[in-house]
């Protein structure tokens, strides 16, 4: 294969399907490589972390299914982050390059710690590789602003040449509380961007280096093609939809709002007039934006299509600089995720009437975080734990929504209670479903999640991210809205502003996620479902009444 053939597209398309399914599984083999290599219970047991594959110039070519679309806004960054800040003649064999920064490394929030090698073939950069990892280390810190948050990571070496930067690593693990957690984590990661340099460098040995960049250059125009030819079935026209957003850390609820025009094969998705960037941590930068718009067009048009760089071809983005979601420094970001769950509500909310069988009704509308850090005695050690717990999802025009799941932007497993009690000095004393909490109508919406957990070690901080406490997620064409979301603690906890506590030995936290909304008129839902939700405990027998007398 010549380079004028592969610049022209003159490929197999046997070769082009064989190749783009090898990418893919490389990009799953670097996620279950970094599972199986972490040794902190987020990302060994939850799975909060991804890996992604990039071209030369920083285009994403493929990226795990097992990680959250949340992750891409950090992975879309952070080559383009390396490549302004080093020279190519900086740039080497053996590297690995760490970053976190939102604000100058591609990042989201500094939590999320990405790590990116070059792939070289015959001299000269042919890929990159990177895998990102929540390190959930930074607990009981304040979010006025990004310095409070956590160390920022600009794209900086870590390994250069082979040789790891000792000095720059001890930096590092000076400022976590779980040094010991930090180390095993980012090994992992090293670990499986090994994994993907030998892969794809076998590939290129295989089939030519010429052919594997060519394929993926054809991988990233057969994704824009698919893309065009999805949104050319939508209808022309201007949508626009507005909503509710609440979290702990503000003190009044925020109105968003999106304007969505549909033209030919391009979108636009315009966020302007929304409000300034807050003094709270659900402030959004442009990466975590364009992943979630990403992400929602993806659901709307195909989930099958390669999550690839075409897919952003026909899209612009417009958002006000400096409003919470495009956010400009020093503001803070850690929890800009509950703020991106409510921007897929504003696109599904604003589609409505232009694709009423492909979008939702309202889900659960938050990632629900819960973090206690403090030091336990028994096993002589500090710890700090992160869950994120699922909730309702929306029903559909043919179908009930699930239950007690992760949505939209985020699909972290839960932590199962064995490994929890195992690793800290916490109980948990119950874990259901909640009875009504989803949304009535011809489809009903998913039910939220009840976890209760009893502290066993003194001075516990227990912070709650979350959202939908002060509103209730939608429902669509007469279906209801789902439970509001809340948190109940024991009666002698007291309870610090901005979701804020410090428990002690046998004080609880239960946390209560928001349901989905329903989907169609309630009357509408055959006898025979509504008996079977009565006989599971889905619904009281006060609303299957009130199925009845709508």
């Amino acid at each position: 294969m010549t380079t004028s053939a592969r610049a022209t597209g003159q490929l197999d398309p046997v070769i082009v399907e064989v190749v783009g399914s090898a990418l893919s599984t490389i990009v799953e083999e670097m996620g279950e490589t970094l599972v199986k290599a972490a040794f902190s219970p987020n990302i060994k047991e939850r799975r909060d972390c991804t890996a992604g594959l990039f071209d030369a110039e920083g285009l994403a070519l493929a990226q795990d299914e097992g990680g959250s679309p949340m992750h891409l806004g950090s992975l879309m960054g952070i080559v383009g982050a390396i490549r302004g800040r080093f020279s190519e003649a900086d740039i080497r064999e053996g590297d690995v390059f760490i970053g976190n920064d939102p604000y100058t490394g591609g990042g989201s929030h500094l939590p999320d710690i990405v790590l990116a090698s070059p792939i070289f073939v015959g001299g000269r950069i042919s890929a990159w590789a990177a895998t990102l990892a929540h390190h959930a280390d930074f607990g009981d810190r304040g979010h006025a602003h990004i310095f409070q948050e956590a160390i920022r990571i600009p794209p900086v070496h870590l390994v250069r040449e082979g040789v790891q930067q000792e000095e720059l690593l001890s930096l590092i693990l000076l400022n976590c509380q779980i040094p010991e957690e930090r180390t095993a984590d980012l090994r992992a990661q090293e670990a499986a961007l090994g994994v993907a340099i030998t892969r794809y460098q076998e590939l290129c040995s295989r089939y030519g280096v010429d052919v594997i960049e060519g394929v993926s250059s054809n991988l990233l125009d057969y994704t824009e093609r698919r893309t065009r030819a999805a949104i050319t079935e939508f209808p022309d026209g201007e949508y626009t939809f507005e909503d509710l957003f609440d979290a702990p850390e503000l003190d009044e609820e925020l109105t968003l709002r999106v304007r969505i025009r549909i033209s030919g094969d391009e979108m636009l998705f315009d966020f302007s007039g929304n409000p300034p960037q807050v003094r709270a941590s659900v402030n959004v930068v442009w990466t975590g934006l364009y992943a979630t718009v990403y992400y929602t067009l993806k659901t709307l048009i195909d989930p099958d299509i390669v999550p690839n760089a075409g897919l952003y071809r026909p899209v612009t983005i417009v958002a006000d600089e400096g409003s919470i979601l495009n956010c400009t420094a020093p503001a803070a970001v850690n929890g800009r995720i509950e703020t991106c769950q409510r921007v897929v509500d504003l696109i599904h909310g604003a589609l409505v009437d232009a694709l009423p069988e492909r979008v939702t009704a309202a889900s659960n509308g938050a990632v629900t975080g819960v973090h206690f850090s403090g030091h336990d005695a028994s096993r002589g050690r500090d710890f700090v734990y992160l869950e994120t717990i699922g909730g309702g999802s929306g029903a559909c025009h043919d179908k009930d929504g699930l239950d007690g799941v992760q949505v939209h932007m985020t699909n972290t497993s839960n932590l199962p209670v064995e490994s929890l009690e195992a690793e800290y000095p916490l109980v948990v004393e119950s874990y259901e479903l909640i009875e009504d909490s989803g949304g009535v109508g011809r489809h009903r919406g998913g039910m939220g999640i009840r976890r209760k957990i009893r502290v066993e070690a003194p001075d516990v901080h227990f912070w709650l991210d979350t959202s939908r406490q002060k509103s209730q997620p939608w429902g669509l064409f007469g279906g209801g809205p789902g439970q509001s979301a809340r948190c109940v603690l024991s009666e002698d906890a007291q309870p610090v502003d901005h979701g804020y506590t410090v428990l002690q030995p046998g004080q609880t936290a239960s946390i209560e996620t928001a349901g989905g909304g329903g989907y169609g008129p309630p009357e509408e839902r055959a006898e025979a479902q509504l008996a079977a939700d009565r006989a599971d405990g889905r619904i009281s027998e006060a609303t299957a009444q009130q199925y009845r007398q709508d």
